[in-house]
């Protein structure tokens, strides 16, 4: 399967939402609060698209994966409990979904390779996430991927587990 990474157009909402609307049903299913409240929504990938941050996956051309990426853009991140690895510039991700049809084929972890890439694009060296106290796959998935876990933010008044991977500068 040929796997691309690129920003999202406003014509793939629906398919974006379809793959959401799934993983929200997923969390639910596993007993996770994480993403019950409403959030997110077809609004909110419509603001990710117009901060210029709405990226998918694609496999063979179609959406098979969703996620937000942002430069410098957590203000929650400031008030961790806990401490950062670096003070640095950062990316930060949101919103990871796979396609239903697609799950468990290790293409989570490939975006978050893609995302690294995205980093060191823009001459970045760290890249931070978050996800809910209560999602164990995602934990995992941050740890197979060489994520450390630096301590909780809140989101909405609700604590985050907090992840940061330093990347390490290419030597040409």
């Amino acid at each position: 399967m040929n796997i691309k990474f690129r920003k999202a157009t406003l014509n793939e909402i629906p398919q974006i939402w379809e793959i959401l609307q799934k993983a929200i049903q997923r969390r639910k299913e596993d007993g996770s609060n994480q993403w019950q409240d409403g959030y997110p929504n077809p609004e909110v990938i419509k603001n990710d698209m117009e901060k210029e941050a709405g990226f998918v996956l694609t496999g063979n051309e179609k959406v098979i994966g969703y996620c937000a990426v942002f430069i410098n853009d957590e203000p929650a991140y400031a008030n961790i409990e806990g401490k950062w690895l670096t003070n640095d510039d950062f990316v930060v991700f949101h919103r990871v979904a796979i396609a239903e049809d697609y799950l468990g084929k290790g293409l989570a972890k490939e975006m978050m390779r893609f995302i690294e890439d995205f980093a060191l694009g823009h001459n970045i060296y760290s890249v931070k996430a978050d996800t809910n106290f209560d999602n164990l796959a995602m934990m995992k998935s941050f740890e197979k991927a060489g994520y450390t876990y630096c301590g909780d933010v809140y989101f909405r008044g609700s604590a985050r587990k907090a992840y940061e991977k330093v990347l390490v500068k290419s030597i040409v």
